[in-house]
Protein backbone atom coordinates (compact mmCIF):
# COMPACT_ATOMS: atom_id res chain seq x y z
CA UNK A 1 0.00 0.00 0.00
CA UNK A 2 1.57 3.30 -1.33
CA UNK A 3 2.25 5.82 1.72
CA UNK A 4 1.00 9.74 0.82
CA UNK A 5 1.46 12.80 2.28
CA UNK A 6 -1.34 15.20 1.66
CA UNK A 7 -0.74 19.40 1.26
CA UNK A 8 -3.09 21.86 1.46
CA UNK A 9 -3.76 25.52 1.33
CA UNK A 10 -5.51 28.19 3.34
CA UNK A 11 -6.14 31.26 1.22
CA UNK A 12 -8.38 33.29 4.01
CA UNK A 13 -11.21 33.27 1.26
CA UNK A 14 -13.92 31.55 3.52
CA UNK A 15 -13.43 27.79 2.38
CA UNK A 16 -12.96 25.44 4.82
CA UNK A 17 -9.06 23.91 3.58
CA UNK A 18 -9.58 21.53 6.92
CA UNK A 19 -12.49 20.03 6.14
CA UNK A 20 -11.34 19.66 2.23
CA UNK A 21 -7.94 18.20 3.04
CA UNK A 22 -9.87 15.38 5.36
CA UNK A 23 -12.47 14.89 2.39
CA UNK A 24 -8.84 14.76 0.06
CA UNK A 25 -7.67 11.98 2.58
CA UNK A 26 -11.02 10.29 2.23
CA UNK A 27 -10.00 10.15 -1.45
CA UNK A 28 -6.51 8.58 -1.19
CA UNK A 29 -7.83 5.62 1.64
CA UNK A 30 -10.61 5.11 -1.76
CA UNK A 31 -7.35 4.44 -3.79
CA UNK A 32 -6.30 2.13 -1.33
CA UNK A 33 -3.22 4.42 -0.23
CA UNK A 34 -2.34 4.97 3.23
CA UNK A 35 -2.32 8.75 4.62
CA UNK A 36 1.18 9.37 6.00
CA UNK A 37 0.61 12.85 6.70
CA UNK A 38 -0.62 16.39 5.82
CA UNK A 39 0.99 19.88 5.69
CA UNK A 40 -1.23 23.16 5.12
CA UNK A 41 0.34 25.79 4.47
CA UNK A 42 -1.58 29.65 4.92
CA UNK A 43 -0.70 32.51 1.74
CA UNK A 44 -2.41 35.49 0.57
CA UNK A 45 -2.00 33.54 -2.98
CA UNK A 46 -0.96 30.18 -4.24
CA UNK A 47 2.48 30.61 -5.61
CA UNK A 48 2.61 30.95 -9.20
CA UNK A 49 5.44 28.29 -10.00
CA UNK A 50 5.20 26.08 -6.88
CA UNK A 51 1.67 26.45 -5.80
CA UNK A 52 3.34 26.33 -2.15
CA UNK A 53 6.04 29.11 -0.89
CA UNK A 54 9.40 28.22 -2.00
CA UNK A 55 10.88 27.99 1.67
CA UNK A 56 7.60 25.03 2.24
CA UNK A 57 8.64 22.77 -0.35
CA UNK A 58 11.79 22.37 0.92
CA UNK A 59 9.78 21.69 4.18
CA UNK A 60 7.22 19.11 2.42
CA UNK A 61 10.70 17.22 0.84
CA UNK A 62 11.64 16.68 4.43
CA UNK A 63 9.00 15.40 5.80
CA UNK A 64 8.10 12.87 2.93
CA UNK A 65 11.18 11.65 3.77
CA UNK A 66 10.67 11.44 7.20
CA UNK A 67 7.50 9.96 6.90
CA UNK A 68 8.62 7.68 4.37
CA UNK A 69 5.53 8.67 1.90
CA UNK A 70 6.10 7.48 -1.98
CA UNK A 71 3.14 9.95 -3.29
CA UNK A 72 2.61 13.96 -2.64
CA UNK A 73 -0.83 14.73 -3.17
CA UNK A 74 -1.80 18.16 -3.51
CA UNK A 75 -5.44 19.45 -2.25
CA UNK A 76 -6.43 21.50 -5.88
CA UNK A 77 -5.82 21.28 -9.22
CA UNK A 78 -1.69 22.15 -10.17
CA UNK A 79 -1.32 24.12 -13.23
CA UNK A 80 1.43 22.01 -15.65
CA UNK A 81 4.09 24.61 -14.83
CA UNK A 82 3.67 23.63 -11.02
CA UNK A 83 3.60 20.35 -12.04
CA UNK A 84 6.48 19.84 -13.39
CA UNK A 85 8.77 22.50 -10.96
CA UNK A 86 7.52 20.55 -7.92
CA UNK A 87 8.20 17.07 -9.67
CA UNK A 88 11.97 18.46 -10.34
CA UNK A 89 12.09 19.59 -6.64
CA UNK A 90 10.61 16.85 -4.12
CA UNK A 91 11.87 14.18 -6.32
CA UNK A 92 9.17 12.14 -5.80
CA UNK A 93 5.41 11.37 -8.02
CA UNK A 94 3.20 14.27 -7.87
CA UNK A 95 -0.89 13.88 -7.44
CA UNK A 96 -3.51 16.77 -7.41
CA UNK A 97 -6.90 16.60 -6.37
CA UNK A 98 -8.16 16.15 -10.22
CA UNK A 99 -5.65 13.45 -10.59
CA UNK A 100 -6.52 11.38 -7.44
CA UNK A 101 -10.62 11.83 -8.28
CA UNK A 102 -9.68 10.40 -12.23
CA UNK A 103 -7.98 7.86 -10.43
CA UNK A 104 -10.79 6.41 -8.38
CA UNK A 105 -13.46 6.97 -11.63
CA UNK A 106 -11.12 5.37 -13.78
CA UNK A 107 -10.97 2.24 -11.28
CA UNK A 108 -14.63 2.47 -10.70
CA UNK A 109 -16.31 2.79 -14.01
CA UNK A 110 -18.09 -0.19 -14.98
CA UNK A 111 -20.33 0.24 -18.45
CA UNK A 112 -18.15 0.89 -21.87
CA UNK A 113 -19.80 4.45 -21.58
CA UNK A 114 -18.08 5.64 -18.10
CA UNK A 115 -15.21 3.48 -19.21
CA UNK A 116 -15.08 5.98 -22.57
CA UNK A 117 -15.90 9.23 -20.59
CA UNK A 118 -13.17 8.13 -17.95
CA UNK A 119 -10.16 8.03 -20.27
CA UNK A 120 -11.44 11.12 -22.10
CA UNK A 121 -11.31 13.18 -19.06
CA UNK A 122 -8.03 11.65 -17.84
CA UNK A 123 -6.60 12.48 -21.69
CA UNK A 124 -7.64 15.93 -21.23
CA UNK A 125 -5.66 16.12 -18.36
CA UNK A 126 -2.67 14.63 -19.27
CA UNK A 127 -2.10 16.37 -22.52
CA UNK A 128 -0.95 19.57 -21.10
CA UNK A 129 0.67 17.83 -18.25
CA UNK A 130 3.36 15.37 -19.70
CA UNK A 131 6.37 16.24 -18.09
CA UNK A 132 5.04 16.78 -14.93
CA UNK A 133 3.22 13.46 -15.14
CA UNK A 134 5.77 11.50 -16.30
CA UNK A 135 6.98 9.99 -12.99
CA UNK A 136 3.68 9.86 -11.50
CA UNK A 137 2.07 7.82 -14.13
CA UNK A 138 5.24 5.83 -14.60
CA UNK A 139 5.78 4.39 -10.98
CA UNK A 140 5.92 0.78 -10.47
CA UNK A 141 5.56 -1.43 -7.82
CA UNK A 142 2.98 0.28 -6.00
CA UNK A 143 0.04 -0.74 -4.37
CA UNK A 144 -3.23 -1.64 -6.57
CA UNK A 145 -4.25 2.12 -6.25
CA UNK A 146 -1.77 3.72 -8.08
CA UNK A 147 -2.42 5.04 -11.70
CA UNK A 148 0.02 3.19 -13.17
CA UNK A 149 -1.47 -0.21 -12.59
CA UNK A 150 -5.25 0.04 -13.07
CA UNK A 151 -8.04 1.80 -14.75
CA UNK A 152 -8.64 3.15 -18.06
CA UNK A 153 -6.15 5.00 -19.98
CA UNK A 154 -3.20 2.63 -18.75
CA UNK A 155 -2.86 0.67 -21.78
CA UNK A 156 -0.72 2.77 -22.92
CA UNK A 157 2.03 5.06 -20.88
CA UNK A 158 3.70 6.47 -24.03
CA UNK A 159 3.60 10.33 -22.97
CA UNK A 160 3.29 11.45 -26.73
CA UNK A 161 1.03 13.92 -27.60
CA UNK A 162 0.36 12.76 -30.89
CA UNK A 163 -0.63 9.28 -29.79
CA UNK A 164 -2.56 10.83 -27.05
CA UNK A 165 -4.77 13.03 -29.72
CA UNK A 166 -5.25 10.20 -31.84
CA UNK A 167 -6.74 8.34 -29.33
CA UNK A 168 -8.81 11.59 -27.98
CA UNK A 169 -10.22 11.21 -31.49
CA UNK A 170 -10.89 8.05 -31.13
CA UNK A 171 -13.15 7.80 -27.72
CA UNK A 172 -14.61 11.45 -29.02
CA UNK A 173 -16.12 8.99 -32.21
CA UNK A 174 -17.24 6.50 -29.87
CA UNK A 175 -18.44 8.59 -27.20
CA UNK A 176 -20.61 9.99 -29.85
CA UNK A 177 -21.91 7.22 -30.79
CA UNK A 178 -22.85 5.87 -27.58
CA UNK A 179 -24.27 9.20 -26.99
CA UNK A 180 -26.58 9.02 -30.32
CA UNK A 181 -27.97 4.85 -28.03
CA UNK A 182 -28.60 6.87 -25.01
CA UNK A 183 -30.86 9.61 -26.43
CA UNK A 184 -32.12 6.53 -28.56
CA UNK A 185 -32.82 5.02 -24.98
CA UNK A 186 -33.96 8.69 -23.48
CA UNK A 187 -36.55 9.35 -25.89
CA UNK A 188 -38.00 5.39 -25.86
CA UNK A 189 -38.96 6.25 -21.91
CA UNK A 190 -40.18 9.38 -23.14
CA UNK A 191 -42.89 8.01 -25.45
CA UNK A 192 -43.39 5.57 -22.40
CA UNK A 193 -45.65 8.84 -20.74
CA UNK A 194 -43.96 8.10 -17.96
CA UNK A 195 -42.31 11.08 -15.62
CA UNK A 196 -38.74 11.12 -14.93
CA UNK A 197 -37.15 11.81 -11.38
CA UNK A 198 -33.55 11.77 -10.64
CA UNK A 199 -31.35 10.88 -7.55
CA UNK A 200 -28.48 13.65 -7.34
CA UNK A 201 -26.22 14.65 -4.52
CA UNK A 202 -22.67 14.35 -2.92
CA UNK A 203 -21.01 10.96 -3.40
CA UNK A 204 -21.18 8.63 -0.67
CA UNK A 205 -24.93 10.35 0.33
CA UNK A 206 -26.86 7.06 -0.35
CA UNK A 207 -28.48 7.58 -3.74
CA UNK A 208 -27.99 4.37 -4.76
CA UNK A 209 -29.09 2.17 -1.66
CA UNK A 210 -32.50 4.61 -1.78
CA UNK A 211 -33.18 3.50 -5.30
CA UNK A 212 -32.14 0.26 -4.35
CA UNK A 213 -35.00 0.72 -1.11
CA UNK A 214 -37.88 2.16 -3.59
CA UNK A 215 -37.15 -0.99 -5.78
CA UNK A 216 -37.17 -3.31 -2.88
CA UNK A 217 -40.95 -1.73 -1.69
CA UNK A 218 -42.18 -0.54 -4.76
CA UNK A 219 -39.93 -2.10 -7.96
CA UNK A 220 -41.81 -3.01 -11.45
CA UNK A 221 -41.15 -5.31 -13.49
CA UNK A 222 -37.30 -4.34 -14.98
CA UNK A 223 -36.44 -3.86 -18.62
CA UNK A 224 -34.68 -6.78 -20.43
CA UNK A 225 -31.72 -7.80 -19.38
CA UNK A 226 -31.34 -5.46 -16.35
CA UNK A 227 -30.06 -6.29 -12.76
CA UNK A 228 -32.50 -4.95 -10.39
CA UNK A 229 -30.59 -3.73 -7.90
CA UNK A 230 -27.32 -1.72 -7.97
CA UNK A 231 -24.64 -1.95 -6.21
CA UNK A 232 -24.27 0.13 -3.00
CA UNK A 233 -21.41 0.45 -0.76
CA UNK A 234 -20.38 3.07 2.15
CA UNK A 235 -17.54 4.79 -0.02
CA UNK A 236 -16.84 7.83 -2.15
CA UNK A 237 -18.01 7.49 -5.81
CA UNK A 238 -19.10 3.77 -5.13
CA UNK A 239 -21.15 3.44 -8.79
CA UNK A 240 -20.53 5.84 -11.62
CA UNK A 241 -23.27 4.21 -13.95
CA UNK A 242 -26.46 5.94 -14.54
CA UNK A 243 -29.43 3.16 -13.54
CA UNK A 244 -32.78 3.69 -14.96
CA UNK A 245 -35.37 1.95 -12.99
CA UNK A 246 -39.24 1.96 -13.32
CA UNK A 247 -41.18 2.91 -9.59
CA UNK A 248 -44.71 1.25 -9.69
CA UNK A 249 -46.01 2.32 -6.23
CA UNK A 250 -49.55 0.83 -5.44
CA UNK A 251 -52.41 3.49 -5.75
CA UNK A 252 -49.88 6.04 -6.91
CA UNK A 253 -48.37 7.04 -10.42
CA UNK A 254 -45.35 5.48 -11.79
CA UNK A 255 -42.68 6.67 -12.93
CA UNK A 256 -38.88 6.00 -14.18
CA UNK A 257 -36.47 6.30 -11.38
CA UNK A 258 -32.88 7.41 -12.78
CA UNK A 259 -29.35 7.18 -10.36
CA UNK A 260 -26.68 9.65 -11.23
CA UNK A 261 -23.00 10.13 -10.37
CA UNK A 262 -22.15 12.07 -7.09
CA UNK A 263 -20.96 15.08 -7.25
CA UNK A 264 -17.86 16.47 -4.87
CA UNK A 265 -16.23 19.64 -4.35
CA UNK A 266 -13.38 20.98 -6.87
CA UNK A 267 -14.74 17.94 -9.02
CA UNK A 268 -12.56 18.38 -12.17
CA UNK A 269 -14.00 20.29 -15.41
CA UNK A 270 -12.87 17.54 -17.66
CA UNK A 271 -15.35 14.82 -15.23
CA UNK A 272 -18.27 17.15 -15.88
CA UNK A 273 -17.59 17.79 -19.21
CA UNK A 274 -17.30 13.75 -20.34
CA UNK A 275 -20.11 13.15 -17.78
CA UNK A 276 -22.03 15.40 -19.49
CA UNK A 277 -24.18 13.02 -21.76
CA UNK A 278 -24.97 10.85 -18.83
CA UNK A 279 -26.11 13.65 -16.66
CA UNK A 280 -28.68 14.76 -18.85
CA UNK A 281 -30.70 12.20 -16.81
CA UNK A 282 -30.49 15.09 -14.22
CA UNK A 283 -31.00 18.02 -17.17
CA UNK A 284 -34.52 16.09 -18.69
CA UNK A 285 -36.34 15.10 -15.18
CA UNK A 286 -39.16 16.36 -13.97
CA UNK A 287 -38.34 16.36 -10.49
CA UNK A 288 -34.73 15.92 -9.06
CA UNK A 289 -34.70 14.02 -5.34
CA UNK A 290 -31.60 15.70 -3.65
CA UNK A 291 -30.11 13.54 -1.52
CA UNK A 292 -28.07 14.56 1.86
CA UNK A 293 -26.16 12.83 4.40
CA UNK A 294 -27.98 15.15 7.38
CA UNK A 295 -25.36 12.92 9.76
CA UNK A 296 -22.57 14.77 7.97
CA UNK A 297 -21.66 18.17 9.78
CA UNK A 298 -21.24 19.78 6.86
CA UNK A 299 -23.72 18.75 5.12
CA UNK A 300 -24.99 21.97 3.80
CA UNK A 301 -21.88 22.71 2.00
CA UNK A 302 -22.00 19.50 0.63
CA UNK A 303 -25.85 21.06 -0.83
CA UNK A 304 -24.24 24.48 -1.95
CA UNK A 305 -21.55 22.20 -3.78
CA UNK A 306 -24.11 19.83 -5.82
CA UNK A 307 -27.06 22.73 -6.34
CA UNK A 308 -23.89 24.66 -8.06
CA UNK A 309 -22.93 21.75 -10.04
CA UNK A 310 -26.83 21.61 -11.21
CA UNK A 311 -26.18 25.23 -12.10
CA UNK A 312 -23.78 24.33 -14.44
CA UNK A 313 -25.96 21.81 -15.88
CA UNK A 314 -28.46 23.79 -16.88
CA UNK A 315 -30.45 21.65 -14.15
CA UNK A 316 -31.20 24.33 -11.35
CA UNK A 317 -34.72 25.12 -12.58
CA UNK A 318 -36.01 21.81 -11.85
CA UNK A 319 -38.33 21.08 -9.27
CA UNK A 320 -36.22 19.91 -6.25
CA UNK A 321 -36.99 17.54 -2.83
CA UNK A 322 -34.64 17.52 -0.49
CA UNK A 323 -34.07 13.62 0.85
CA UNK A 324 -32.44 14.10 4.12
CA UNK A 325 -31.02 10.53 4.76
CA UNK A 326 -28.84 9.17 7.51
CA UNK A 327 -31.13 10.92 10.15
CA UNK A 328 -31.33 8.14 12.30
CA UNK A 329 -27.75 8.63 12.88
CA UNK A 330 -28.54 12.40 14.28
CA UNK A 331 -29.93 13.58 17.45
CA UNK A 332 -33.27 14.53 17.44
CA UNK A 333 -32.95 18.38 18.55
CA UNK A 334 -31.26 18.48 15.76
CA UNK A 335 -33.98 18.18 13.37
CA UNK A 336 -37.35 21.12 12.99
CA UNK A 337 -39.78 20.03 14.44
CA UNK A 338 -38.49 17.89 17.31
CA UNK A 339 -36.52 20.38 19.39
CA UNK A 340 -38.76 18.97 22.55
CA UNK A 341 -37.71 15.75 22.47
CA UNK A 342 -34.34 15.09 23.83
CA UNK A 343 -33.03 12.05 25.00
CA UNK A 344 -34.51 9.55 22.80
CA UNK A 345 -33.07 8.38 19.23
CA UNK A 346 -34.51 10.31 16.55
CA UNK A 347 -35.20 6.59 14.22
CA UNK A 348 -38.41 6.31 16.69
CA UNK A 349 -39.65 9.44 15.28
CA UNK A 350 -38.71 9.08 11.57
CA UNK A 351 -40.20 10.27 9.16
CA UNK A 352 -39.97 14.26 9.37
CA UNK A 353 -41.49 15.69 6.75
CA UNK A 354 -41.58 19.26 6.03
CA UNK A 355 -42.24 21.61 2.99
CA UNK A 356 -40.04 20.24 -0.27
CA UNK A 357 -38.27 18.04 2.61
CA UNK A 358 -38.31 14.75 4.51
CA UNK A 359 -36.01 13.57 6.77
CA UNK A 360 -35.47 9.51 6.64
CA UNK A 361 -33.12 6.34 6.76
CA UNK A 362 -33.00 4.79 3.75
CA UNK A 363 -30.85 2.04 4.80
CA UNK A 364 -33.44 1.05 7.51
CA UNK A 365 -36.48 1.65 4.83
CA UNK A 366 -38.41 4.66 7.33
CA UNK A 367 -40.04 7.40 5.11
CA UNK A 368 -40.68 5.54 1.82
CA UNK A 369 -44.21 5.87 1.73
CA UNK A 370 -44.45 9.28 2.81
CA UNK A 371 -41.40 9.86 -0.10
CA UNK A 372 -43.71 8.31 -1.90
CA UNK A 373 -46.09 10.93 -1.16
CA UNK A 374 -44.40 14.11 -1.25
CA UNK A 375 -43.09 12.81 -4.93
CA UNK A 376 -46.72 12.39 -5.82
CA UNK A 377 -47.64 15.92 -4.89
CA UNK A 378 -44.24 17.36 -7.18
CA UNK A 379 -45.93 15.54 -9.93
CA UNK A 380 -49.40 15.81 -9.29
CA UNK A 381 -49.64 19.80 -11.03
CA UNK A 382 -49.42 17.69 -14.65
CA UNK A 383 -52.10 15.15 -13.95
CA UNK A 384 -56.32 15.06 -14.06
CA UNK A 385 -58.71 12.70 -12.13
CA UNK A 386 -61.75 11.98 -14.35
CA UNK A 387 -64.11 9.00 -15.10
CA UNK A 388 -63.97 7.35 -19.08
CA UNK A 389 -66.21 5.04 -20.76
CA UNK A 390 -63.48 3.67 -23.28
CA UNK A 391 -65.62 1.67 -26.12
CA UNK A 392 -64.28 -2.48 -26.39
CA UNK A 393 -63.35 -1.38 -29.65
CA UNK A 394 -60.41 0.64 -28.33
CA UNK A 395 -58.46 -2.04 -25.88
CA UNK A 396 -55.28 -0.08 -26.45
CA UNK A 397 -56.48 2.62 -24.26
CA UNK A 398 -57.42 0.59 -21.40
CA UNK A 399 -54.19 -1.10 -21.63
CA UNK A 400 -52.63 1.92 -21.34
CA UNK A 401 -54.39 3.38 -18.79
CA UNK A 402 -53.81 0.89 -16.78
CA UNK A 403 -49.78 0.91 -17.75
CA UNK A 404 -49.32 4.58 -17.31
CA UNK A 405 -52.38 6.23 -14.47
CA UNK A 406 -53.68 5.32 -11.54
CA UNK A 407 -56.86 3.37 -12.07
CA UNK A 408 -59.13 4.04 -8.60
CA UNK A 409 -62.10 1.83 -10.13
CA UNK A 410 -63.01 -0.25 -13.87
CA UNK A 411 -66.41 -1.27 -14.22
CA UNK A 412 -67.34 -3.91 -17.70
CA UNK A 413 -70.48 -2.61 -19.05
CA UNK A 414 -72.48 -3.24 -22.15
CA UNK A 415 -70.90 -0.50 -23.71
CA UNK A 416 -67.39 -0.35 -22.85
CA UNK A 417 -65.08 -0.16 -20.11
CA UNK A 418 -65.91 2.30 -17.51
CA UNK A 419 -62.24 3.62 -15.53
CA UNK A 420 -62.25 6.26 -13.19
CA UNK A 421 -58.37 7.42 -13.44
CA UNK A 422 -56.02 10.13 -12.67
CA UNK A 423 -53.78 10.41 -15.74
CA UNK A 424 -51.38 13.29 -17.57
CA UNK A 425 -52.49 16.08 -18.88
CA UNK A 426 -51.33 14.83 -22.02
CA UNK A 427 -53.39 11.50 -21.91
CA UNK A 428 -56.73 13.32 -20.74
CA UNK A 429 -56.71 15.79 -23.82
CA UNK A 430 -56.12 12.37 -26.23
CA UNK A 431 -58.89 10.43 -24.79
CA UNK A 432 -61.13 13.30 -23.66
CA UNK A 433 -63.70 12.16 -26.37
CA UNK A 434 -64.15 9.11 -23.49
CA UNK A 435 -64.84 11.68 -20.63
CA UNK A 436 -68.10 11.13 -19.17
CA UNK A 437 -69.93 13.95 -18.10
Amino acid sequence: MERVLLIGVNLNDGEDYLTSLEELGALAEACDMEVAGSVCQTLPAVHKAFYIGTGKVDEVKALAQDCDADVIIFDNSLSPMQMRNLQERLEKPILDRSALILDIFANRARSREAKLQVETARLQYMLPRLVGLHAALSRQGGASGSMSSRGAGEKKLELDRRVLEQRLAELRRELKEVGNERETQRKRRMKSGLPRVALVGYTNAGKSTLLNAMLDLYGAEEMEGQEKRVFEKDMLFATLDTTVRKIAPEDHHAFLLSDTVGFIHKLPHNLVEAFHSTLEEAREADVLLQVVDYSDEHYKEQITVTNQTLKKLGADGIPMLYIYNKSDLVQPEAVPGLSGVAQEKLTAHLPVVTDGAIYLSAKKRIGMEELIGLIEKKLSSGYRECTLLIPFTDGRAVSYLNENAVVYETEYLENGVRMRVNCRQEDYGYYERYVEG
